[in-house]
Parts: C-alpha cells; structure tokens; sequence
C-alpha cells in the first residue's frame, strides 16, 4: 500500500519533480514505441494472409491497446514515487477496468463484425439469416454482460460504494431477493434473448406474421424485435411475446412456398378451359419454379364456386409476383374469352310497371 501524505505538508522537491517528469515521458514514449514497433510487425503479418478478418480485429483494437500500454507505464513509473502514486492511484482504479473493458468491447465488435464479414459470402439464404441472428444476439449479450461488469467495477473503486456493497453482502438472503425482484425483467429478457439464439424460433431476415402484421424482422434485440412491413412501417413487438405465443414463419426452412389464387365464379362454368389457360400461363412465367401447378373446385355455394389457382416459385417475393400476374392474367381472360362466368347481380324493373313512370 501507498503510503498517505498530508497535502498542506507537502513541500515541492523541484528536483524530484522534474526527474518525475523525464521518466514519465521516458515511460510513455517508451510505450508508444513499444506499441509501434508491434503494430509494425502485426501489421506486415496481417498483409501476408489471405483474409481480411486479421486485419478487422487489428484496426479495432488499435486505440484501445495503446492507452493501455500508456497506463501501464504511468503505474510503472508511480511504484516508484510516492506522490505521484497519491496523484495517480485513485484515477487508475477507474481507469484500469474502463481500460479492460473497452478492449473486451472491441474484440467483441471485430469478431462480431469478422464473422458478419464471411457470411457475405454465403450462397444459402436461410444458413446465412439463420448465423446472422445468433451473432447479433450472442453480441448484444456479451457487450450487457461487458459494460454491466466494468461498470461495476468502476462504482467498487469508490469506497462508499464499496461499503454499501459489503453491507449488502453481509445481508445476502435480503440483497438476493431485492437484485432479484429489481433485475427481473432485464434478467428475463437476457434469458429470452440466449433462447432465442439457441432455438432460432425466427431470424434476422425471415418473414413472419405477428399479430396480423406481415414483415421482415429487421432486428432481434434483447428485449424486443421489429418488423419491418412492405409499406415500411416498423412493428416492435417483445422478445417474450415472441416466445409465448403463436405465429407465422414463412420462411423458416426456406423461401420455396406454394400460394393460392381464388377466382369465383358462376356455377355453370365449364372449369376445364379454365384449367388449362392457368397451365399455359404459369408454365410459361418464369417466376414459376415447376412445382406446383393446379386448378381446383375448393368451394360450391347456391350462388357461386370457389375456384383454386395455386402455384409455387423459389422465393417469396417472386411467388407474390406471379400470384399477382396470375390474377390480373385469369380475369382479363375470363373477361375476354368466358365472359358469362363471370359473376353478376342485376337488378330488372319490367317494363310498364305502374311505379316505373311515377316521379
């Protein structure tokens, strides 16, 4: 332990001063020196690799080592001066572990950003959404679990927070209850978030139905998700909901989906010329990916019959757009060619009613 001065009995020994001042730039720059010539050398071993995820991790961590090794040279050249080490200690005891913790944060960020880096070069959709959702969630967590400890640390540094937390300690059964009553929804939503990157129940780019809203999840978070609608509304909905709860992935396994379109149509219509234009017309888009072709009699009402078109393509954005030129195909051509099975209420007045000519 530093041994403690009395600030009004100081007396300046201008000559001690100044030698500890030459050995704290002696120090530093030794340090900065230090860090060059390392950096140098990682620098021309990086270029020698065929990836750029070396060289990622290394531009992150740059900064965050170089103060770093400043501060170590600052408490090297303390331990030996005394009132420096009184000017010194208390600052390093919150710069130590803001230190510690922000390269922890940036090797988090660079692995984070080194892996999103390769999975660029996927060529499966599904894999891809499916390592980009436990990456972000995996992140997210580790940089909670980084800040909430060495922010921690940092409050210990203060010896009124520090006394406050041995008190607590000494009273564990009654801290225990009152941490966990008071962390229990930030507790709940890690727990959620750590399931959520371990079951894949939905991933970062799938398209869902939640709630009667159908999107992309554009962002998994620890304590909720948005949905990104075609009109470009966000949907935020909680992770537990998300977990308690019913909905709709559509794209869960993959992206190959068979849709329907339904016509309805007169009940003396002779479905066979029907049947076979829908064939033409989709085996001809080349949307259709030669799955699913059919026309079937799915409903008969006194008044009407339901017609199914269904179709399958390769992705979902490519089946609603032949789905839609299906549609807009089958009603032009009924409208052209079998006009009468289209449907048609009228209303007749017959001709010399009494009420026909009356104001």
């Amino acid at each position: 332990m530093f041994e403690r001065y009395n600030p009004a009995s100081w007396t300046i020994d201008w000559s001690q001063a100044a030698a500890t001042a030459v050995a704290l730039v002696v120090a530093i720059v030794i340090a900065w020196v230090i860090y060059r010539i390392a950096f140098a050398i990682l620098d021309r071993l990086t270029r020698l690799s065929e990836t750029t995820v070396d060289e990622l991790i290394l531009e992150r961590v740059r900064r965050p080592i170089k103060y770093s090794l400043i501060a170590i040279a600052i408490t090297l050249v303390a331990q030996g001066d005394a009132v420096l080490a009184q000017l010194w200690e208390p600052l390093a005891r919150f710069l130590r572990p803001a230190l510690l913790g922000w390269i922890a944060y940036t090797l988090v960020k660079a692995f984070t950003a080194a892996m999103e880096l390769r999975l660029e070069i996927s060529a499966d959709p599904v894999a891809m959404r499916s390592r980009r959702t436990r990456i972000a969630i995996f992140s997210r967590t580790a940089t909670f679990a980084i800040v909430f400890i060495t922010v921690g640390l940092m409050l210990f540094a203060i010896p009124a927070v520090r006394s406050i937390g041995t008190t607590l300690l000494a009273s564990a059964g009654l801290a225990a209850l009152a941490v966990g009553a008071a962390a229990q929804p930030a507790l709940k939503s890690l727990i959620g978030g750590i399931q959520m990157a371990m079951t894949e129940p939905l991933r970062i780019g799938d398209l869902v139905v939640i709630d009667g809203h159908t999107g992309r999840v554009e962002e998994i978070r620890m304590s909720f998700i948005t949905v990104r609608t075609w009109d470009e509304r966000a949907i935020v909905v909680p992770t537990t909901q998300v977990l308690e709860q019913s909905f709709e992935n559509w794209s869960r396994k993959s992206e190959m989906l068979t849709g329907p379109v339904f016509l309805h149509l007169d009940p003396a219509t002779d479905i066979a010329p029907i049947r076979a234009e829908f064939l033409r017309f989709v085996e001809a888009h080349e949307n259709w990916d030669g799955r699913t072709a059919k026309a079937l009699v799915t409903e008969a009402y006194p008044e009407s019959i339901e017609v199914r078109l269904a179709m399958s393509a390769r992705t979902i954005a490519e089946l609603f757009d032949l789905r839609c030129a299906v549609r807009e195909h089958m009603i032009e051509w009924l409208r052209e060619e079998m006009p009468d099975a289209l449907i048609r209420h009228r209303l007749e007045v017959p001709h010399g009613h009494p009420k026909a000519g009356e104001p």
